[in-house]
């Protein structure tokens, strides 16, 4: 009955999700190693971001308050992280890192610590080459190009951990064709977390799977500096159970990616049939009671006509019970998203305890937009060696100086369209002095002003501009009433981006200025050059008298220079002025100044160049 209810899965390929180990404090590690000893945290607000492994083996943990994390570990080392711009940097940093491994460029980041990579085509380009009867002296091979770059690898067994744990004794599967891409996986991914760590100095924890939500779930059982892997079956059948219901099977149905907090709720409630118990002490809620997956899975009425009558409303995508059904089981069939080489978006944001003032509004909205603005330049613009690019600030906040103008010119990678505002109204206070916990957000969208992509003005001016010119009254559409407004979060964003031109093939049509600056070494070899004289005609300069007696020069007709070339005969007269193909001298007509024959449609156009001697 379950496997015929069981969604069809597509195996055979091969992803890697990476999970940077405690990201915000390895940042900070990075920067000074001696912190990888102390215990260390990171602070936004009055709330733990995260900490190091350190930190939580002394009972210390992410989104605690700081004031709890002090008491249970005086000796902490505490660190500010509201400026996420040194994050941002890292994560686009180690992106472009593991970017650079990839064939098929099906590179997508989630967030700033998370990386799935689409490997298939590697791995099915190195089972080719496996002999198979010597897996334990085997190479991968990294490029197409260069047979002598990759590394040895046993493909007899896998690197690192398998699911389920007793995979070795699994039998007759140890020898399939799906079980053999999964070990070529398994020594990829080890090799790309290897140097990661020895490169760049930060460890990953990475998973192993056939699909994206089963690479980033398994990827949790081996935390930290591990890697884990989905080992056949991998489909239930009559013979054998499916490792991946039996994997996915114990998780609490809010833990599934996929599964969001309202649907989530939705599905516990339908088990429970009552609402959830929540602990409102943790910032962000959460129950405390644990909906595994199996118990939805297995419960009797569901199924994906019922999931999509329960889970279903306005917003919700069409086929969201069948979408959800699917994850139930493991299966997800979602690409691996294209590397893009500019984001789709350019997010800043910032939470407040009490915002209900214009001038402390316009002071958010400057900071944030200046961020927005600097993030901009960080991420779309780039270096333009060819010196046709815009004018760009000097390092002392955007003034023109000389130096600026000696420094390279700078252009635009894509121009977002869009620009959004979004803030979280504040609830009002209920009769008894309590507020209820809201995380519903509004937004207002209109177009982007030109003016941000100027680069002679500082970040700063322009935030001041794009405040008066746009935001306000963005803001005053958002929040109408006169009775006042209190925020508990601003989020400024550009979207819509229209990459500029260029050569990538996301690129808005082709980069015509440097069509032309490449066309000389484009067209060197099949210029023709003239050997008899420097100049590529001559120009006869005769005396001509006019009307009024007075004497001027006059070009006279044009005699083409000789060349190294032969071709078929040309058509002219003893003259040297040019004839149409299949015409005689009898068709053309003479101009009476100057002598050249041409034909009669032209000659009338052609004497109005002599009018000043008429």
């Amino acid at each position: 009955m379950e496997a015929r209810h069981t969604p069809p899965r597509k195996d055979g390929r091969v992803i890697i999700h990476f999970d940077y180990d405690c990201f915000y404090a390895a940042v900070f590690e990075a920067k000074n190693p001696s912190l990888k000893s102390l215990p260390f945290a990171v602070q936004q607000k009055q709330i733990i971001v995260t900490c190091n492994y350190e930190a939580r083996r002394r009972g210390l943990h992410k989104l605690q308050l700081v004031r709890d994390a002090k008491r249970i570990c005086p000796e902490v080392v505490i660190e500010l992280g509201e400026d996420i711009s040194r994050f941002r940097d890292a994560s686009k940093e180690l992106y472009s890192f593991i970017r650079a491994y990839s064939w098929s460029g099906k590179v997508e980041r989630l967030g700033f610590d998370e990386v799935w990579v689409d490997v298939t085509d590697m791995v099915s380009y190195n089972m080719e080459m496996l002999n198979q009867n010597s897996l334990a002296q085997s190479f991968f091979h990294i490029s197409r190009a260069d047979p002598l770059e990759g590394f040895a690898f046993d493909a007899s067994s896998i690197a690192g951990h398998p699911y389920p744990k007793d995979f070795v004794s699994a039998g007759r599967e140890q020898d399939s064709d799906l079980t053999l891409r999964l070990r070529l996986g398994s020594h990829l991914a080890q090799h790309i977390r290897h140097a990661l760590e020895q490169q760049k100095g930060y460890t990953s924890t990475v998973g192993i799977a056939t699909s994206k939500l089963l690479a980033k779930v398994v990827g949790n059982l081996n935390k930290p500096k591990g890697q884990t892997t989905v080992m056949p079956p991998l489909s239930a059948d009559e013979s054998a159970c499916s490792n991946v219901t039996a994997f996915i099977d114990g998780h609490e149905i809010g833990k599934v990616p996929g599964i969001g907090f309202k649907l989530a709720q939705k599905l516990r409630e339908h088990v429970l049939q009552r609402p959830a118990t929540f602990d409102p002490g943790l910032v962000y809620g959460g129950t405390k009671e644990a909906v595994t997956v199996a118990a939805v899975r297995h419960h009797a009425d569901i199924n994906p006509e019922t999931l999509e009558k329960l889970l279903s409303g306005p917003g919700s995508p069409h086929g969201i019970g069948y979408k959800i059904w699917c994850l139930l089981h493991g299966v997800d069939d979602s690409e691996v998203g294209q590397a893009k080489p500019v984001p789709s978006q350019i997010s800043i944001e910032d939470s407040y305890n009490r915002l209900d003032t214009l001038p402390e509004l316009l002071k958010v909205m400057n900071a944030l937009a200046k961020s927005l603005l600097t993030r901009m330049r960080i991420d779309l613009l780039a270096d333009d060696d060819n010196g046709f690019g815009e004018e760009h600030d000097s390092a002392n906040g955007g003034a023109t100086t000389q130096a600026s103008h000696a420094a390279t010119p700078k252009k635009w990678l894509a121009r977002p369209k869009t620009l959004r505002l979004t803030t979280r109204p504040r609830q009002p206070l209920q009769p008894d002095g309590t507020r209820v916990r809201s995380f519903k957000r509004i937004s207002h969208s209109g177009p982007l002003p030109t003016f941000v992509f100027g680069l002679s003005e500082s970040a700063e001016a322009l935030a001041e501009k794009l405040v008066s010119g746009a935001l306000l009254g963005m803001f005053r559409r958002l929040h109408p009433e006169k009775s006042g407004w209190n925020l508990s979060l601003v989020n400024l964003a550009v979207t819509n981006m229209a990459e500029t031109a260029g050569v990538g093939k996301t690129s808005r049509g082709r980069d015509i200025s440097n069509m032309f600056r490449k066309q000389e070494d484009v067209l060197r070899d099949f210029r023709v050059t003239d050997t008899s004289s420097l100049l590529p005609y001559e120009v006869d300069i005769t005396d001509v008298v006019s009307s009024d007696g007075e004497e001027r020069e006059v070009c006279g007709p044009l005699t083409v220079a000789s060349t190294t070339t032969t071709s078929a005969p040309d058509h002219h007269d003893g003259s040297g002025s040019w004839e149409e193909d299949g015409e005689t001298d009898e068709e053309n007509e003479r101009c009476g100044y100057c002598g050249a024959r041409m034909p009669g449609f032209a000659l009338a156009a052609h004497q109005r160049f002599h009018s000043p001697f008429q």
